[in-house]
């Protein structure tokens, strides 16, 4: 699933560079995180900015990757874990994160997914997202847009952190999420896999 722009491209959520932006800053410096944007060619979005071109959110996490190898799974762990807390302060309402944490772990998982998946193209973009199944929970985007290889092995670290964050508050508090197999490296696509302690 996937929201198209007027002009027929694919979107993306705007946290998915928001939140990359003061972490870029704290480790690099605001001087180089500029030059790295303009390095990518994306401009940055205000603070209020609606949906974002799929290619200019993924065109930074290229960079990224590409420019700042030794920081990048830092940094983009870092940027999905505050892209969780925005969601959890901004997108789902305190009564349903109650309900959620309220259930057996079982049931708030299968609410808190059917949710995600209900709002993935704003993390997925022209990427397909489904779940693969609950036991372990399997989360599938395929095609994702914001891999870009090559690689040696899976990259995805934002979409991890933002799946791990959501997850430790509502459902499981020691859930580790792992990235199985990801389209850099090849797949078709990228899957991630959820094991609570």
């Amino acid at each position: 699933m996937s929201v198209l722009s007027q002009a027929g491209g694919a979107r993306i959520g705007p946290n998915a560079v928001l939140q990359h932006l003061p972490v870029l800053d704290a480790i690099i410096g605001e001087r180089l995180r500029h030059a790295l944007l303009y390095r990518a060619g994306v401009e940055e979005p205000p603070a209020e900015s609606g949906m974002l071109a799929e290619e200019d959110v993924a065109r930074l996490h290229h960079a990224v990757r590409l420019y700042l190898p030794s920081h990048a799974h830092e940094i983009q762990r870092k940027a999905g874990v505050a892209t969780g807390d925005y969601i959890l302060a901004n997108r789902i309402p305190a009564v349903a994160q109650q309900v959620i944490r309220a259930l057996p772990a079982a049931f708030g998982a299968r609410l808190l997914t059917l949710a995600i998946a209900k709002h993935a193209w704003t993390f997925a973009g022209s990427g397909r997202f489904r779940v693969l199944g609950y036991t372990p929970l399997r989360l599938e985007i395929a095609g994702n847009p914001l891999a870009i290889g090559p690689a040696s092995g899976p990259i995805c670290a934002w979409h991890a952190a933002v799946f791990e964050r959501l997850y430790t508050h509502l459902v499981w508090p020691d859930v580790r999420v792992a990235e199985e197999s990801c389209v850099a490296s090849g797949a078709p696509a990228c899957v991630f896999v959820l094991r609570a302690g």
